[in-house]
């Protein structure tokens, strides 16, 4: 059974090998570490098999130039599963657990950098219809959007940036 839960700050070790083996370099892992402990509010969830973590998702607070929220929006990612567990639910369970939590804290929307077929089955759906672009990046379908409050995105336009940690 998978159980998912908030990461502690021991847990940043195997998170580490977690994302460096899910993407086969360090560079995502090192990214997560500097976010972590950086950018606020974050939220970052692990996924544990039998006492051994497997999985991690990190949601950190994005901004749109040229607009302010009472409650920052969220970026998705990285979002890593031990390769041994791939195509096995984890990532999903994580997701799932981490737009949830993202709710909870107030979020009006989140967006992700990623794989166009994976995460439209969350309510994920082109950001650029909302008329967001990803920093300086010409449009495409791998940058998402998903409101978590209704009408959130009406009246917002613009370039999302994530937190300098992203680099």
């Amino acid at each position: 059974m998978t159980r998912i839960r908030p990461s502690i700050e021991s847990d940043l070790d195997a998170i580490h090998r977690v994302e460096a083996a899910a993407f086969g370099r360090p560079a995502e892992a090192d990214l997560a570490l500097r976010v972590m402990a950086a950018a606020k509010p974050c939220v970052s969830l692990v996924a544990e098999r039998d006492g051994e973590i497997v999985g991690h998702v990190l949601f950190s607070p994005i901004r749109v130039e040229g607009h302010s929220f009472a409650r920052p929006p969220m970026g998705l990612g990285p979002l890593a599963v031990t390769p041994a567990l791939h195509k096995d639910g984890v990532g999903s369970l994580l997701s799932r657990a981490g737009i949830e939590e993202c709710r909870k804290l107030g979020a009006p929307f989140l967006v992700v950098l990623g794989h166009p077929p994976y995460y439209p089955r969350f309510g994920f759906g082109p950001a650029e219809r909302f008329g967001l672009t990803y920093g300086d990046m010409p449009p495409s379908d791998a940058f998402m959007a998903l409101e978590l409050v209704p009408g959130a995105l009406a009246n917002v336009r613009g370039k999302v940036r994530y937190v300098p940690e992203f680099g």
